[in-house]
């Protein structure tokens, strides 16, 4: 669920329909309920009404919830004996999209002369401890630099809360692909200038190029990439 503006002041929790339609049904029951809790750890924040959206329910709040308004709610829900928690996740915030990118790999391996791969990236992503919190909308993104240089920026999108805080773990952070040492920055939204494939600059795609004949992003000469090792 991504969610914008006001919205931020919400708590989503994931369950089946069959146990979301009984959440709204004694609806009112659970906010009063909610706000007890709240109240007992003198928390600001007040339980305003629940909807059913997609996938689960959305408890709509006066303020942005803190961690320790999060664990209370999920402590009164574990506690209810009318939910089969087996079906129902952890509280959370909404997500929003925050762009990151990673610099200072290669795009070509000289070694083994192959361009880096997203899949790759993504597996070795999924198994480096910086990024055990981060969950990605969508595969990283690998663009070369430019023609002449052989480095790639890497666009990574991601989900997390307004704060930013699985983010800002990882932004200016260090950790390694392969033998290459790389470094996390945050960005802006990626870019969505498109790249040719035909002469491998930015802000045309193939079917408008105007040169004749392609070239390759290997070594710039006038033949495809993929017959690079035929005329290396």
């Amino acid at each position: 669920m991504t969610t914008k503006g006001s919205s931020c002041k919400q708590v989503i929790i994931l369950m089946n329909n069959e146990l979301a339609k009984k959440f709204i049904k004694d609806s009112s029951i659970y906010v009063m309920n909610i706000n007890c809790a709240l109240k007992n750890i003198w928390s600001n924040t007040i339980a305003d009404f629940i909807q059913a959206e997609d996938k689960g329910i959305i408890i709509t709040t006066n303020n942005i919830s803190l961690i320790s308004d999060l664990q209370k709610i999920e402590k009164y829900i574990k506690s209810s004996l009318t939910l089969d928690l087996e079906y129902v996740s952890i509280p959370r915030l909404p997500q929003f999209k925050f762009y990151l990118k990673i610099v200072g790999i290669p795009f070509i391996s000289k070694r083994i002369n192959t361009c880096i791969s997203s899949d790759k990236i993504e597996n070795i992503l999924k198994t480096n401890h910086l990024f055990n919190n981060i969950v990605l909308i969508s595969k990283p993104c690998i663009i070369k630099v430019s023609l002449k240089s052989n480095m790639s920026i890497i666009w990574i999108d991601i989900w997390d809360t307004q704060s930013r805080s699985n983010a800002k773990k990882i932004i200016n952070r260090y950790f390694n692909i392969g033998s290459f040492i790389t470094t996390v920055y945050g960005a802006n939204m990626n870019l969505g200038m498109p790249q040719c494939k035909n002469c491998w600059k930015w802000g045309h795609t193939a079917g408008v190029c105007h040169i004749q004949g392609s070239k390759c992003i290997k070594c710039n000469r006038p033949h495809l990439t993929e017959y690079h090792c035929h005329f290396a």
